[in-house]
C-alpha cells in the first residue's frame, strides 16, 4: 500500500471511549488530534487523550449536537478533517454540508448518502428497489390511520401470530421504537414512538413493518472509496439486546450457513453499491437459522462493535476511514473484495454500562463516582474504556463505561476468554451489567450460538439470579447517595429519584392535590423516560426540582402530605371481589376455546369411533401423561374467511386441522427436562387431515419450539397433504414453506416419533418420514402421493388402501414398528421414547445359564438370535425395530442393568446370517440413531460374512456393504461385539465397526469360529491345485476334510484369543457381566440434552 494521507489534524466531534479510539488511530496515521469538550464534561477521559483541546458552549448533549459551534472548533484548531464518531452528529447531512461549506474534510459519506440512510423508510425502499429482502411496511413517513390500515392487513394474514414494529424514521439507538401485537396498541405505540423521535432526533416521522419474532441481528461491514468500489468486511452478530440495544457482539457470525452468508454479504454490497458508499458503512439484517434474512437499515459510519471485526481481520476500521476519505482506493488499501482476508478465528465484545437490569426487565441507570475502575489485560484481551477510577459520572450521556474485546481461535475459547475478563474486572463506586454480562456469557445458549433478539428478556429473571450469584459490582453504599435530605422538603411523605437522570417534566405545584398513580415528575435516563407516580392520595406540600435539572438516584424531589395509607394495595377499596365471576370477555373466550374440544364435535367424534379411530386429541392424551400441557395456535381456523363466515370455520376446521402443544411422557419416572415433550396430532375429522396455511404456520412454530428447547417430538401424521383451496393467503406453489426442512432439521438433535394411522399420504406422510421411527397401525396407507394425485399424474387409478399398506410398507423399512391400533401405536411410542430419557433404576435379569443352551452344538443348524436378546437383556426390555425388513439382521433397543443400549446382531435363521444390502442398510441407520444419542452399542456377530455375488451387486453391494466401514471410523459411542458363532471376513468386521479393534471389547463364546472367510470355501480356493492332483475320490475328500477340520482348529475361538486378533473367550453365562464392564466403564460421550456432543447430527433415511 502507497498512499500518503493529507490529513495533518483532526478534530473529533464526539466524547469518551469513542473519541478516544479516534485519537489512537489518528496518532497511528502520524496525524495530530483535537478534542471537543462540553461545559459539564471536563471530567471525561478524551479530554485527557487529545493533543488540543476546543471548549463547546452549553452543557449536555446540546454542547455536542451545536453544528456551528463544532465546525467553528474545526476552523479555529487549524483541523483538516472532522471525525463525528458514532452517536451526536455522526450521521447528521448537515454537519457534512457545514463541513464542505468551511472547508473542513468529514470523516464519512457525502450529505446526500446520510439523507438516504437516515430515512429509515426511504433506505427500506433503496433496499426494494436493489433486491434486498425486506419485511412488508411503509417505505415513508407514515400516518396513525395507515398503520392502522397496515396492521389490519396483516392481522387478516397472519391472525394471531400478527406483530408489526413502528419504528423513528430518523431513528437509531433504539429509541422511538415499539412493537404492537393488538390494534390498541397500535395507536398506544404510534403515540409514544412520535413523543420519543421528535424528543430525540427531532422529528416525529415514523414508519411501520412486520415484526419477525425471535430473529437474530446480524450486519455486514462495507467499506466504500471514491472510484464506487465497494467490498465488505464480513459480517458480525450482535442478537445480544435489550429493549433494541446491543449488549454483546461478536464476529464472525454463528447463524448464517455458508450460501445464506454468500448471499446476505453479495446483498449487502450490492445495497452499498447503490449508495455510493464512501468510507465505512453497516448493512443491518434480521437472520433466521433456516437462511432467510430481511433488511433492517443501514448505518453510514462507524459503529460502537466495530471493534470485532478488526480483531478478526487484522484492519483498523477507522484508520480505514480515515485513507478513504482522504482519497484512498480499496485498491490501494488492498481491500478489493478478492483480497479481503477470510476471518480468523472468532471475536466478542462486551459492553460494560453503568446500569443495571431490574427483575421486570428495566434497565436503570446508576450514577455516582468510580471509587474503583481495573480491568483485564493480557493476550487476546482488548478494552476500549471510558472510565477511570475518581470519575463521577454525568447522567447526562451514555452510559458506557468500556468494551472488553476478546479474540481466539474458536468461539467458545473467545467466550471463555470474555467471562475471564470480566471475572478479572472490578469497578466499584456505581452499579454496572457486569454480572448480567457474566450471566450471559455463561449461559449454554450463548455458547451454542442460539440467542436471538430477544432472548435476554425471556430469560431475563434467569440471568438475573445467575448474576448475583456472580457478584456483580457492588451498589454505592447508602450513606454515599447524594441528594436532599429529608429535612429540605416539608411534608409526611418524601418522593425520591429512583434513578438518576435528567427531569423532562414536573406535573405538580405545591397546594396540588393528587390521587394514588397521578404523575409527579419524569426523569428521563438511558434514552427512556420513567414516569413516578403518586404512591398514594395526598397534597403536594413542595417540589424541589425543576424541567431540565441533573438529579441522581436518591434525590427527595417532592414532598407529599398524604390523605391515605402508602402500603394499602390499590385496588383495596373495601368491597369484596366474587371469585367465581367470569367477566363477558373472559367468558366469551373460554366458549370460543370450548369449540376445538371433542364435547363440542359429537357427531365427528362418533364417526371416528364408528372407524374403530381415535380423534387427534384422543391420540394426544393416550402418548402423554395427562394431556396436553400447554396448546400453541388452538384458536386457528382455515385460511378461508374471504368466502366463508368465521362462525362457520370455528365449527368446521377448528385449530386448522393440528393439534399442537407440550405434554409430558414417563413423567413419573423422569424430570420434566426429559419427560416433556411436542406433540402435533394431524385431525382428519378437519378437511381430512389436510396442511393448510395456519396448519403449516403452527407446526413450524411448534417444530421451532422444539429444536430451541431441545424437546423430543412426538408426530400423529394421518391426512391428506395439502390444502390447494385455503384462499386468504396469495400462494403460488408453496414451496416456500419451511415445514419440511424444520422437521428434518431436528433429526439427531431430539428423538422424533412418527405415528400412522388410516391414510397419510402427500406432506403428511413426508414428515412421517423425516421421523427417527415410524409406527403404523394395521389399517394404514402411506404413500408420497394418495389416489388422487396418482390419477391426476396419469399413473392409473387406485384405493387409498391399495396405495402403500402396511404389508408393504413394513416389508421395505419405512415403518419401524407395526402395531395393531392407535391404542398399541401410543403405548410402543411411550416405551421407545424411554430409551432415550435415561436409566431405570427397577430391572429383572433373566437367568444367564440359559445363554450356553442357545447356540446349537451342530454348528450346521440355525437357530433365532432373539432367543440370546430375550436372554441377556432385562427381561422385557428389548424392542425390536424394522423387524419385517432386512431380517438377515435384527436391530434393537434393550436394557442392561436398567440402562438403556442399541443392540445389532446377526440372525442365522435368516439366509445364515449373511449380510445383504438391506440388512446393511438397517445396521448403518440404526448405528447412526445409537450415535446421535449416545447410546452404547452391543453386537452379536454370528455371520459368514457379506451376500456376494451378480444377484447381491445388482443391488450396489459395494455402496451399501462399505458404508458399515464409513460408519465405523467415525463412530464415537462404544461397540462391544460378541462372536456367538460365525464370524468370517469382511461381514464380521462391519459387526465390530469396521475392526475387531476398534472396539471397546471384542469377546466370543466358546463356539465362535474365525476366518478371513469360510473356511470350507478357503480350502477349496487355497488348496485347489493340491486336492485335483489326488485321483481317487475318497482319498481326496479325506484330504479336504482334514484340511477342513484343521482350519476349524486354527480359527476356534480360543486360538484366535492367543493371537490377541479378540480379547478374550467367555462363558456365555458371562456375557451380561462383561458387556457391563466393557460398556459403562467407558461412559459413551455426554449429552448435549438429547443429542451426542461429539457427533454432527443428521440420521439418514435408507
Amino acid at each position: 500500500m502507497n498512499f500518503a494521507s493529507p490529513i495533518r489534524k483532526l478534530l473529533v466531534a464526539n466524547r469518551g471511549e469513542v473519541a478516544c479510539r479516534v485519537f489512537r488511530a489518528g496518532r497511528t496515521l502520524g496525524i495530530a488530534t483535537v478534542g471537543v469538550c462540553s461545559a459539564d464534561d471536563q471530567a471525561s477521559l478524551h479530554v485527557r487523550r487529545c493533543d488540543e483541546l476546543q471548549e463547546l458552549a452549553g452543557t449536555g448533549p446540546a454542547a455536542y449536537l451545536d453544528i456551528d459551534a463544532v465546525v467553528e472548533a474545526a476552523v479555529v484548531s487549524g483541523a483538516d478533517a472532522l471525525h463525528p464518531g458514532y452517536g451526536f452528529l455522526s450521521e447528521s447531512p448537515e454537519l457534512a454540508r457545514a463541513c464542505q461549506d468551511a472547508g473542513v474534510l468529514m470523516v464519512g459519506p457525502a450529505a446526500e448518502t446520510l439523507e438516504l440512510f437516515g430515512d429509515k423508510a426511504r433506505a427500506r425502499g433503496l433496499a426494494a428497489d436493489t433486491a434486498v429482502p425486506v419485511l412488508p411496511g411503509t417505505h415513508r413517513p407514515t400516518e396513525a390511520s395507515e398503520m392502522l390500515s397496515f396492521w389490519d392487513r396483516e392481522a387478516d394474514e397472519l391472525g394471531l401470530d400478527a406483530a408489526v414494529v413502528i419504528k423513528a424514521v430518523y431513528g437509531g439507538g433504539g429509541r422511538g421504537v415499539r412493537v404492537a401485537r393488538t390494534r390498541a396498541e397500535v395507536e398506544r405505540a404510534f403515540t409514544e414512538c412520535a413523543v420519543e423521535a421528535r424528543q430525540a432526533f427531532g422529528n416525529g416521522d415514523l414508519y411501520i413493518e412486520r415484526f419477525l419474532p425471535r430473529a437474530h441481528h446480524v450486519e455486514v461491514q462495507l467499506v466504500g472509496d471514491r472510484h464506487g468500489r465497494v467490498a465488505h468486511l464480513w459480517d458480525r452478530d450482535c442478537s445480544i439486546q435489550r429493549r433494541h440495544q446491543k449488549l454483546i457482539e461478536a464476529a464472525p457470525s454463528r447463524v448464517l450457513a455458508g450460501e445464506s452468508r454468500s448471499r446476505m454479504l453479495e446483498t449487502a454490497v450490492r445495497l452499498g453499491a447503490a449508495a455510493r458508499v464512501v468510507g465505512i458503512a453497516t448493512v443491518e439484517f434480521l437472520a433466521q437459522p433456516n437462511g432467510s434474512f430481511y433488511f433492517i437499515e443501514t448505518n453510514p459510519r462507524l459503529q460502537v462493535e466495530h471493534t470485532v471485526t478488526e480483531e478478526v481481520l487484522g484492519v483498523d476500521l477507522v484508520a480505514l476511514q480515515l485513507q478513504l476519505v482522504a482519497g484512498a482506493s480499496l485498491a490501494d488499501l488492498r481491500l478489493e473484495q478478492p483480497d479481503v482476508p477470510t476471518p480468523r478465528g472468532h471475536a466478542v465484545q462486551v459492553r460494560i454500562n453503568a446500569e443495571e437490569m431490574r427483575s421486570r426487565g428495566e434497565v436503570i441507570p446508576s450514577t455516582g463516582t468510580l471509587t474503583e475502575f481495573e480491568t483485564a489485560t493480557g493476550a487476546g484481551v482488548r478494552v476500549e474504556a471510558a472510565g477511570y477510577r475518581g470519575l463521577t459520572l454525568n447522567p447526562r450521556y451514555d452510559s458506557l463505561l468500556a468494551k472488553v474485546v476478546t479474540h481466539a481461535t474458536k468461539p467458545e475459547a473467545a467466550i471463555r476468554l470474555a467471562s475471564h475478563a470480566l471475572a478479572e474486572t472490578r469497578i466499584e463506586g456505581v452499579r454496572t451489567n457486569l454480572g448480567l454480562q457474566r450471566a450471559v456469557l455463561a449461559h449454554p445458549d450463548f455458547a451454542a450460538g442460539v440467542c436471538d433478539t430477544s432472548w435476554v428478556e425471556r430469560n431475563a429473571a434467569a440471568l438475573l439470579q445467575r448474576a448475583a450469584q456472580l457478584e456483580a459490582s457492588p451498589q454505592p453504599p447508602a450513606d454515599a447517595l447524594p441528594g436532599k435530605e429529608e429535612s429540605d422538603l416539608s411534608g409526611s411523605h418524601a418522593v425520591r429519584a429512583p434513578l438518576g437522570g435528567l427531569i423532562t417534566a414536573v406535573d405538580v405545584t405545591p397546594g396540588q392535590a393528587v390521587g394514588r398513580g397521578d404523575p409527579l415528575f419524569t426523569i428521563e435516563a438511558m434514552k427512556m423516560q420513567y414516569p413516578v407516580q403518586a404512591p398514594a392520595a395526598g397534597v403536594v406540600t413542595a417540589v424541589a426540582v425543576s424541567p431540565d435539572e441533573t438529579v441522581t438516584e436518591g434525590d427527595i424531589l417532592v414532598g407529599l402530605d398524604l390523605t391515605e395509607d402508602a402500603t394499602k394495595e390499590a385496588d383495596d377499596d373495601g368491597t369484596s371481589t366474587d371469585l367465581d365471576h367470569f367477566r363477558p370477555d373472559l367468558e366469551a373466550l373460554l366458549q370460543l376455546r370450548h369449540r376445538r374440544f371433542d364435547e363440542a364435535r359429537p357427531d365427528a367424534v362418533a364417526k371416528r369411533h364408528r372407524n374403530g379411530q381415535r380423534t387427534a386429541r384422543e391420540n394426544i392424551d393416550a402418548v402423554t401423561d395427562d394431556g396436553l400441557l400447554i396448546e400453541y395456535g388452538g384458536l386457528a381456523v382455515a385460511a378461508q374467511r374471504n368466502r366463508r363466515e368465521l362462525a362457520d370455520l370455528e365449527v368446521k376446521s377448528p385449530a386448522d386441522g393440528i393439534v399442537t402443544g407440550l405434554g409430558r411422557i414417563n413423567g413419573d419416572v423422569f424430570g420434566a427436562d426429559r419427560s416433556t415433550c411436542a406433540v402435533l396430532a394431524y385431525d382428519y375429522t378437519v378437511m381430512a387431515g389436510t396442511q393448510g396455511y395456519y396448519n403449516h404456520r403452527k407446526t413450524d412454530r411448534l417444530l421451532q419450539i422444539a429444536y430451541q428447547q431441545r424437546h423430543p417430538v412426538i408426530l400423529f401424521a394421518e391426512g391428506g397433504g395439502g390444502r390447494p383451496n385455503d384462499s386468504d393467503v396469495p400462494v403460488v406453489a408453496g414451496l416456500h414453506l419451511t415445514t419440511f426442512v424444520a422437521m428434518g432439521r431436528l433429526s439427531g438433535t431430539v428423538p422424533t416419533v412418527g405415528i400412522a394411522a388410516g391414510r397419510c399420504f402427500a406432506g403428511n406422510a413426508a414428515l412421517l418420514g423425516t421421523c427417527d421411527i415410524v409406527i403404523a397401525t394395521a389399517d394404514s396407507t402411506i404413500g408420497m402421493g394418495g389416489p388422487a394425485m396418482i390419477e391426476g399424474g396419469g399413473l392409473g387409478t387406485y384405493t387409498p388402501e391399495e396405495v402403500g399398506p402396511i404389508t408393504v410398507q413394513s416389508r421395505n423399512g419405512v415403518v419401524d414398528l407395526p402395531v395393531a391400533d392407535e391404542a398399541e401405536a401410543a403405548a410402543v411410542a411411550r416405551r421407545y421414547l424411554s430409551y432415550f430419557q435415561g436409566n431405570l433404576t427397577r430391572f429383572e435379569v433373566p437367568d444367564q445359564r440359559a445363554l450356553r443352551h442357545v447356540v446349537p452344538e451342530n454348528r450346521k443348524h440355525v437357530y433365532d438370535v432373539r432367543k440370546v436378546l430375550a436372554g441377556l437383556f432385562d427381561v422385557g426390555s428389548v424392542l425390536e425395530l424394522r423387524a419385517g425388513f432386512g431380517p438377515a439382521a435384527v436391530t434393537a433397543l434393550a436394557r442392561l442393568d436398567g440402562k438403556p443400549v442399541g443392540v445389532i446382531a446377526n440372525q442365522p435363521s435368516a439366509g445364515g446370517g449373511a449380510i445383504n444390502t438391506q440388512a446393511a442398510d438397517k445396521i448403518a441407520r440404526f448405528l447412526q440413531l445409537c450415535d446421535a444419542h449416545s447410546l452404547p452399542v452391543v453386537s452379536l456377530c454370528d455371520t459368514p460374512g457379506f451376500m456376494v455375488g451378480p444377484e447381491s451387486e445388482k443391488q450396489a453391494a459395494v455402496r451399501h456393504f462399505s458404508r458399515l466401514f464409513v460408519l465405523g471410523g467415525n463412530m464415537t459411542v462404544p461397540i462391544l461385539t460378541v462372536v456367538l458363532r460365525k464370524a468370517y471376513g469382511l461381514g464380521a468386521m462391519a459387526m465390530a465397526a469396521g475392526s475387531f479393534h476398534n472396539t471397546a471389547m471384542t469377546v466370543s463364546w466358546p463356539t465362535g469360529e474365525f476366518g478371513g472367510m469360510g473356511i470350507e470355501g478357503a480350502v477349496r480356493l487355497g488348496a485347489r491345485d493340491f486336492l485335483a492332483s489326488i485321483s481317487d475320490p475318497a482319498e481326496r475328500q479325506r484330504q479336504f476334510d482334514g484340511l477342513v477340520a484343521l482350519g476349524y482348529q486354527q480359527g476356534s475361538a480360543v486360538n484366535t484369543a492367543r493371537h490377541l486378533e479378540i480379547d478374550d473367550v467367555i462363558d456365555p453365562a458371562e456375557t451380561r457381566a462383561v458387556i457391563a464392564a466393557g460398556l459403562f466403564a467407558r461412559p459413551a460421550p455426554p449429552r448435549d440434552q438429547w443429542t451426542n456432543s461429539k457427533r454432527r447430527p443428521g440420521i439418514d433415511t435408507c
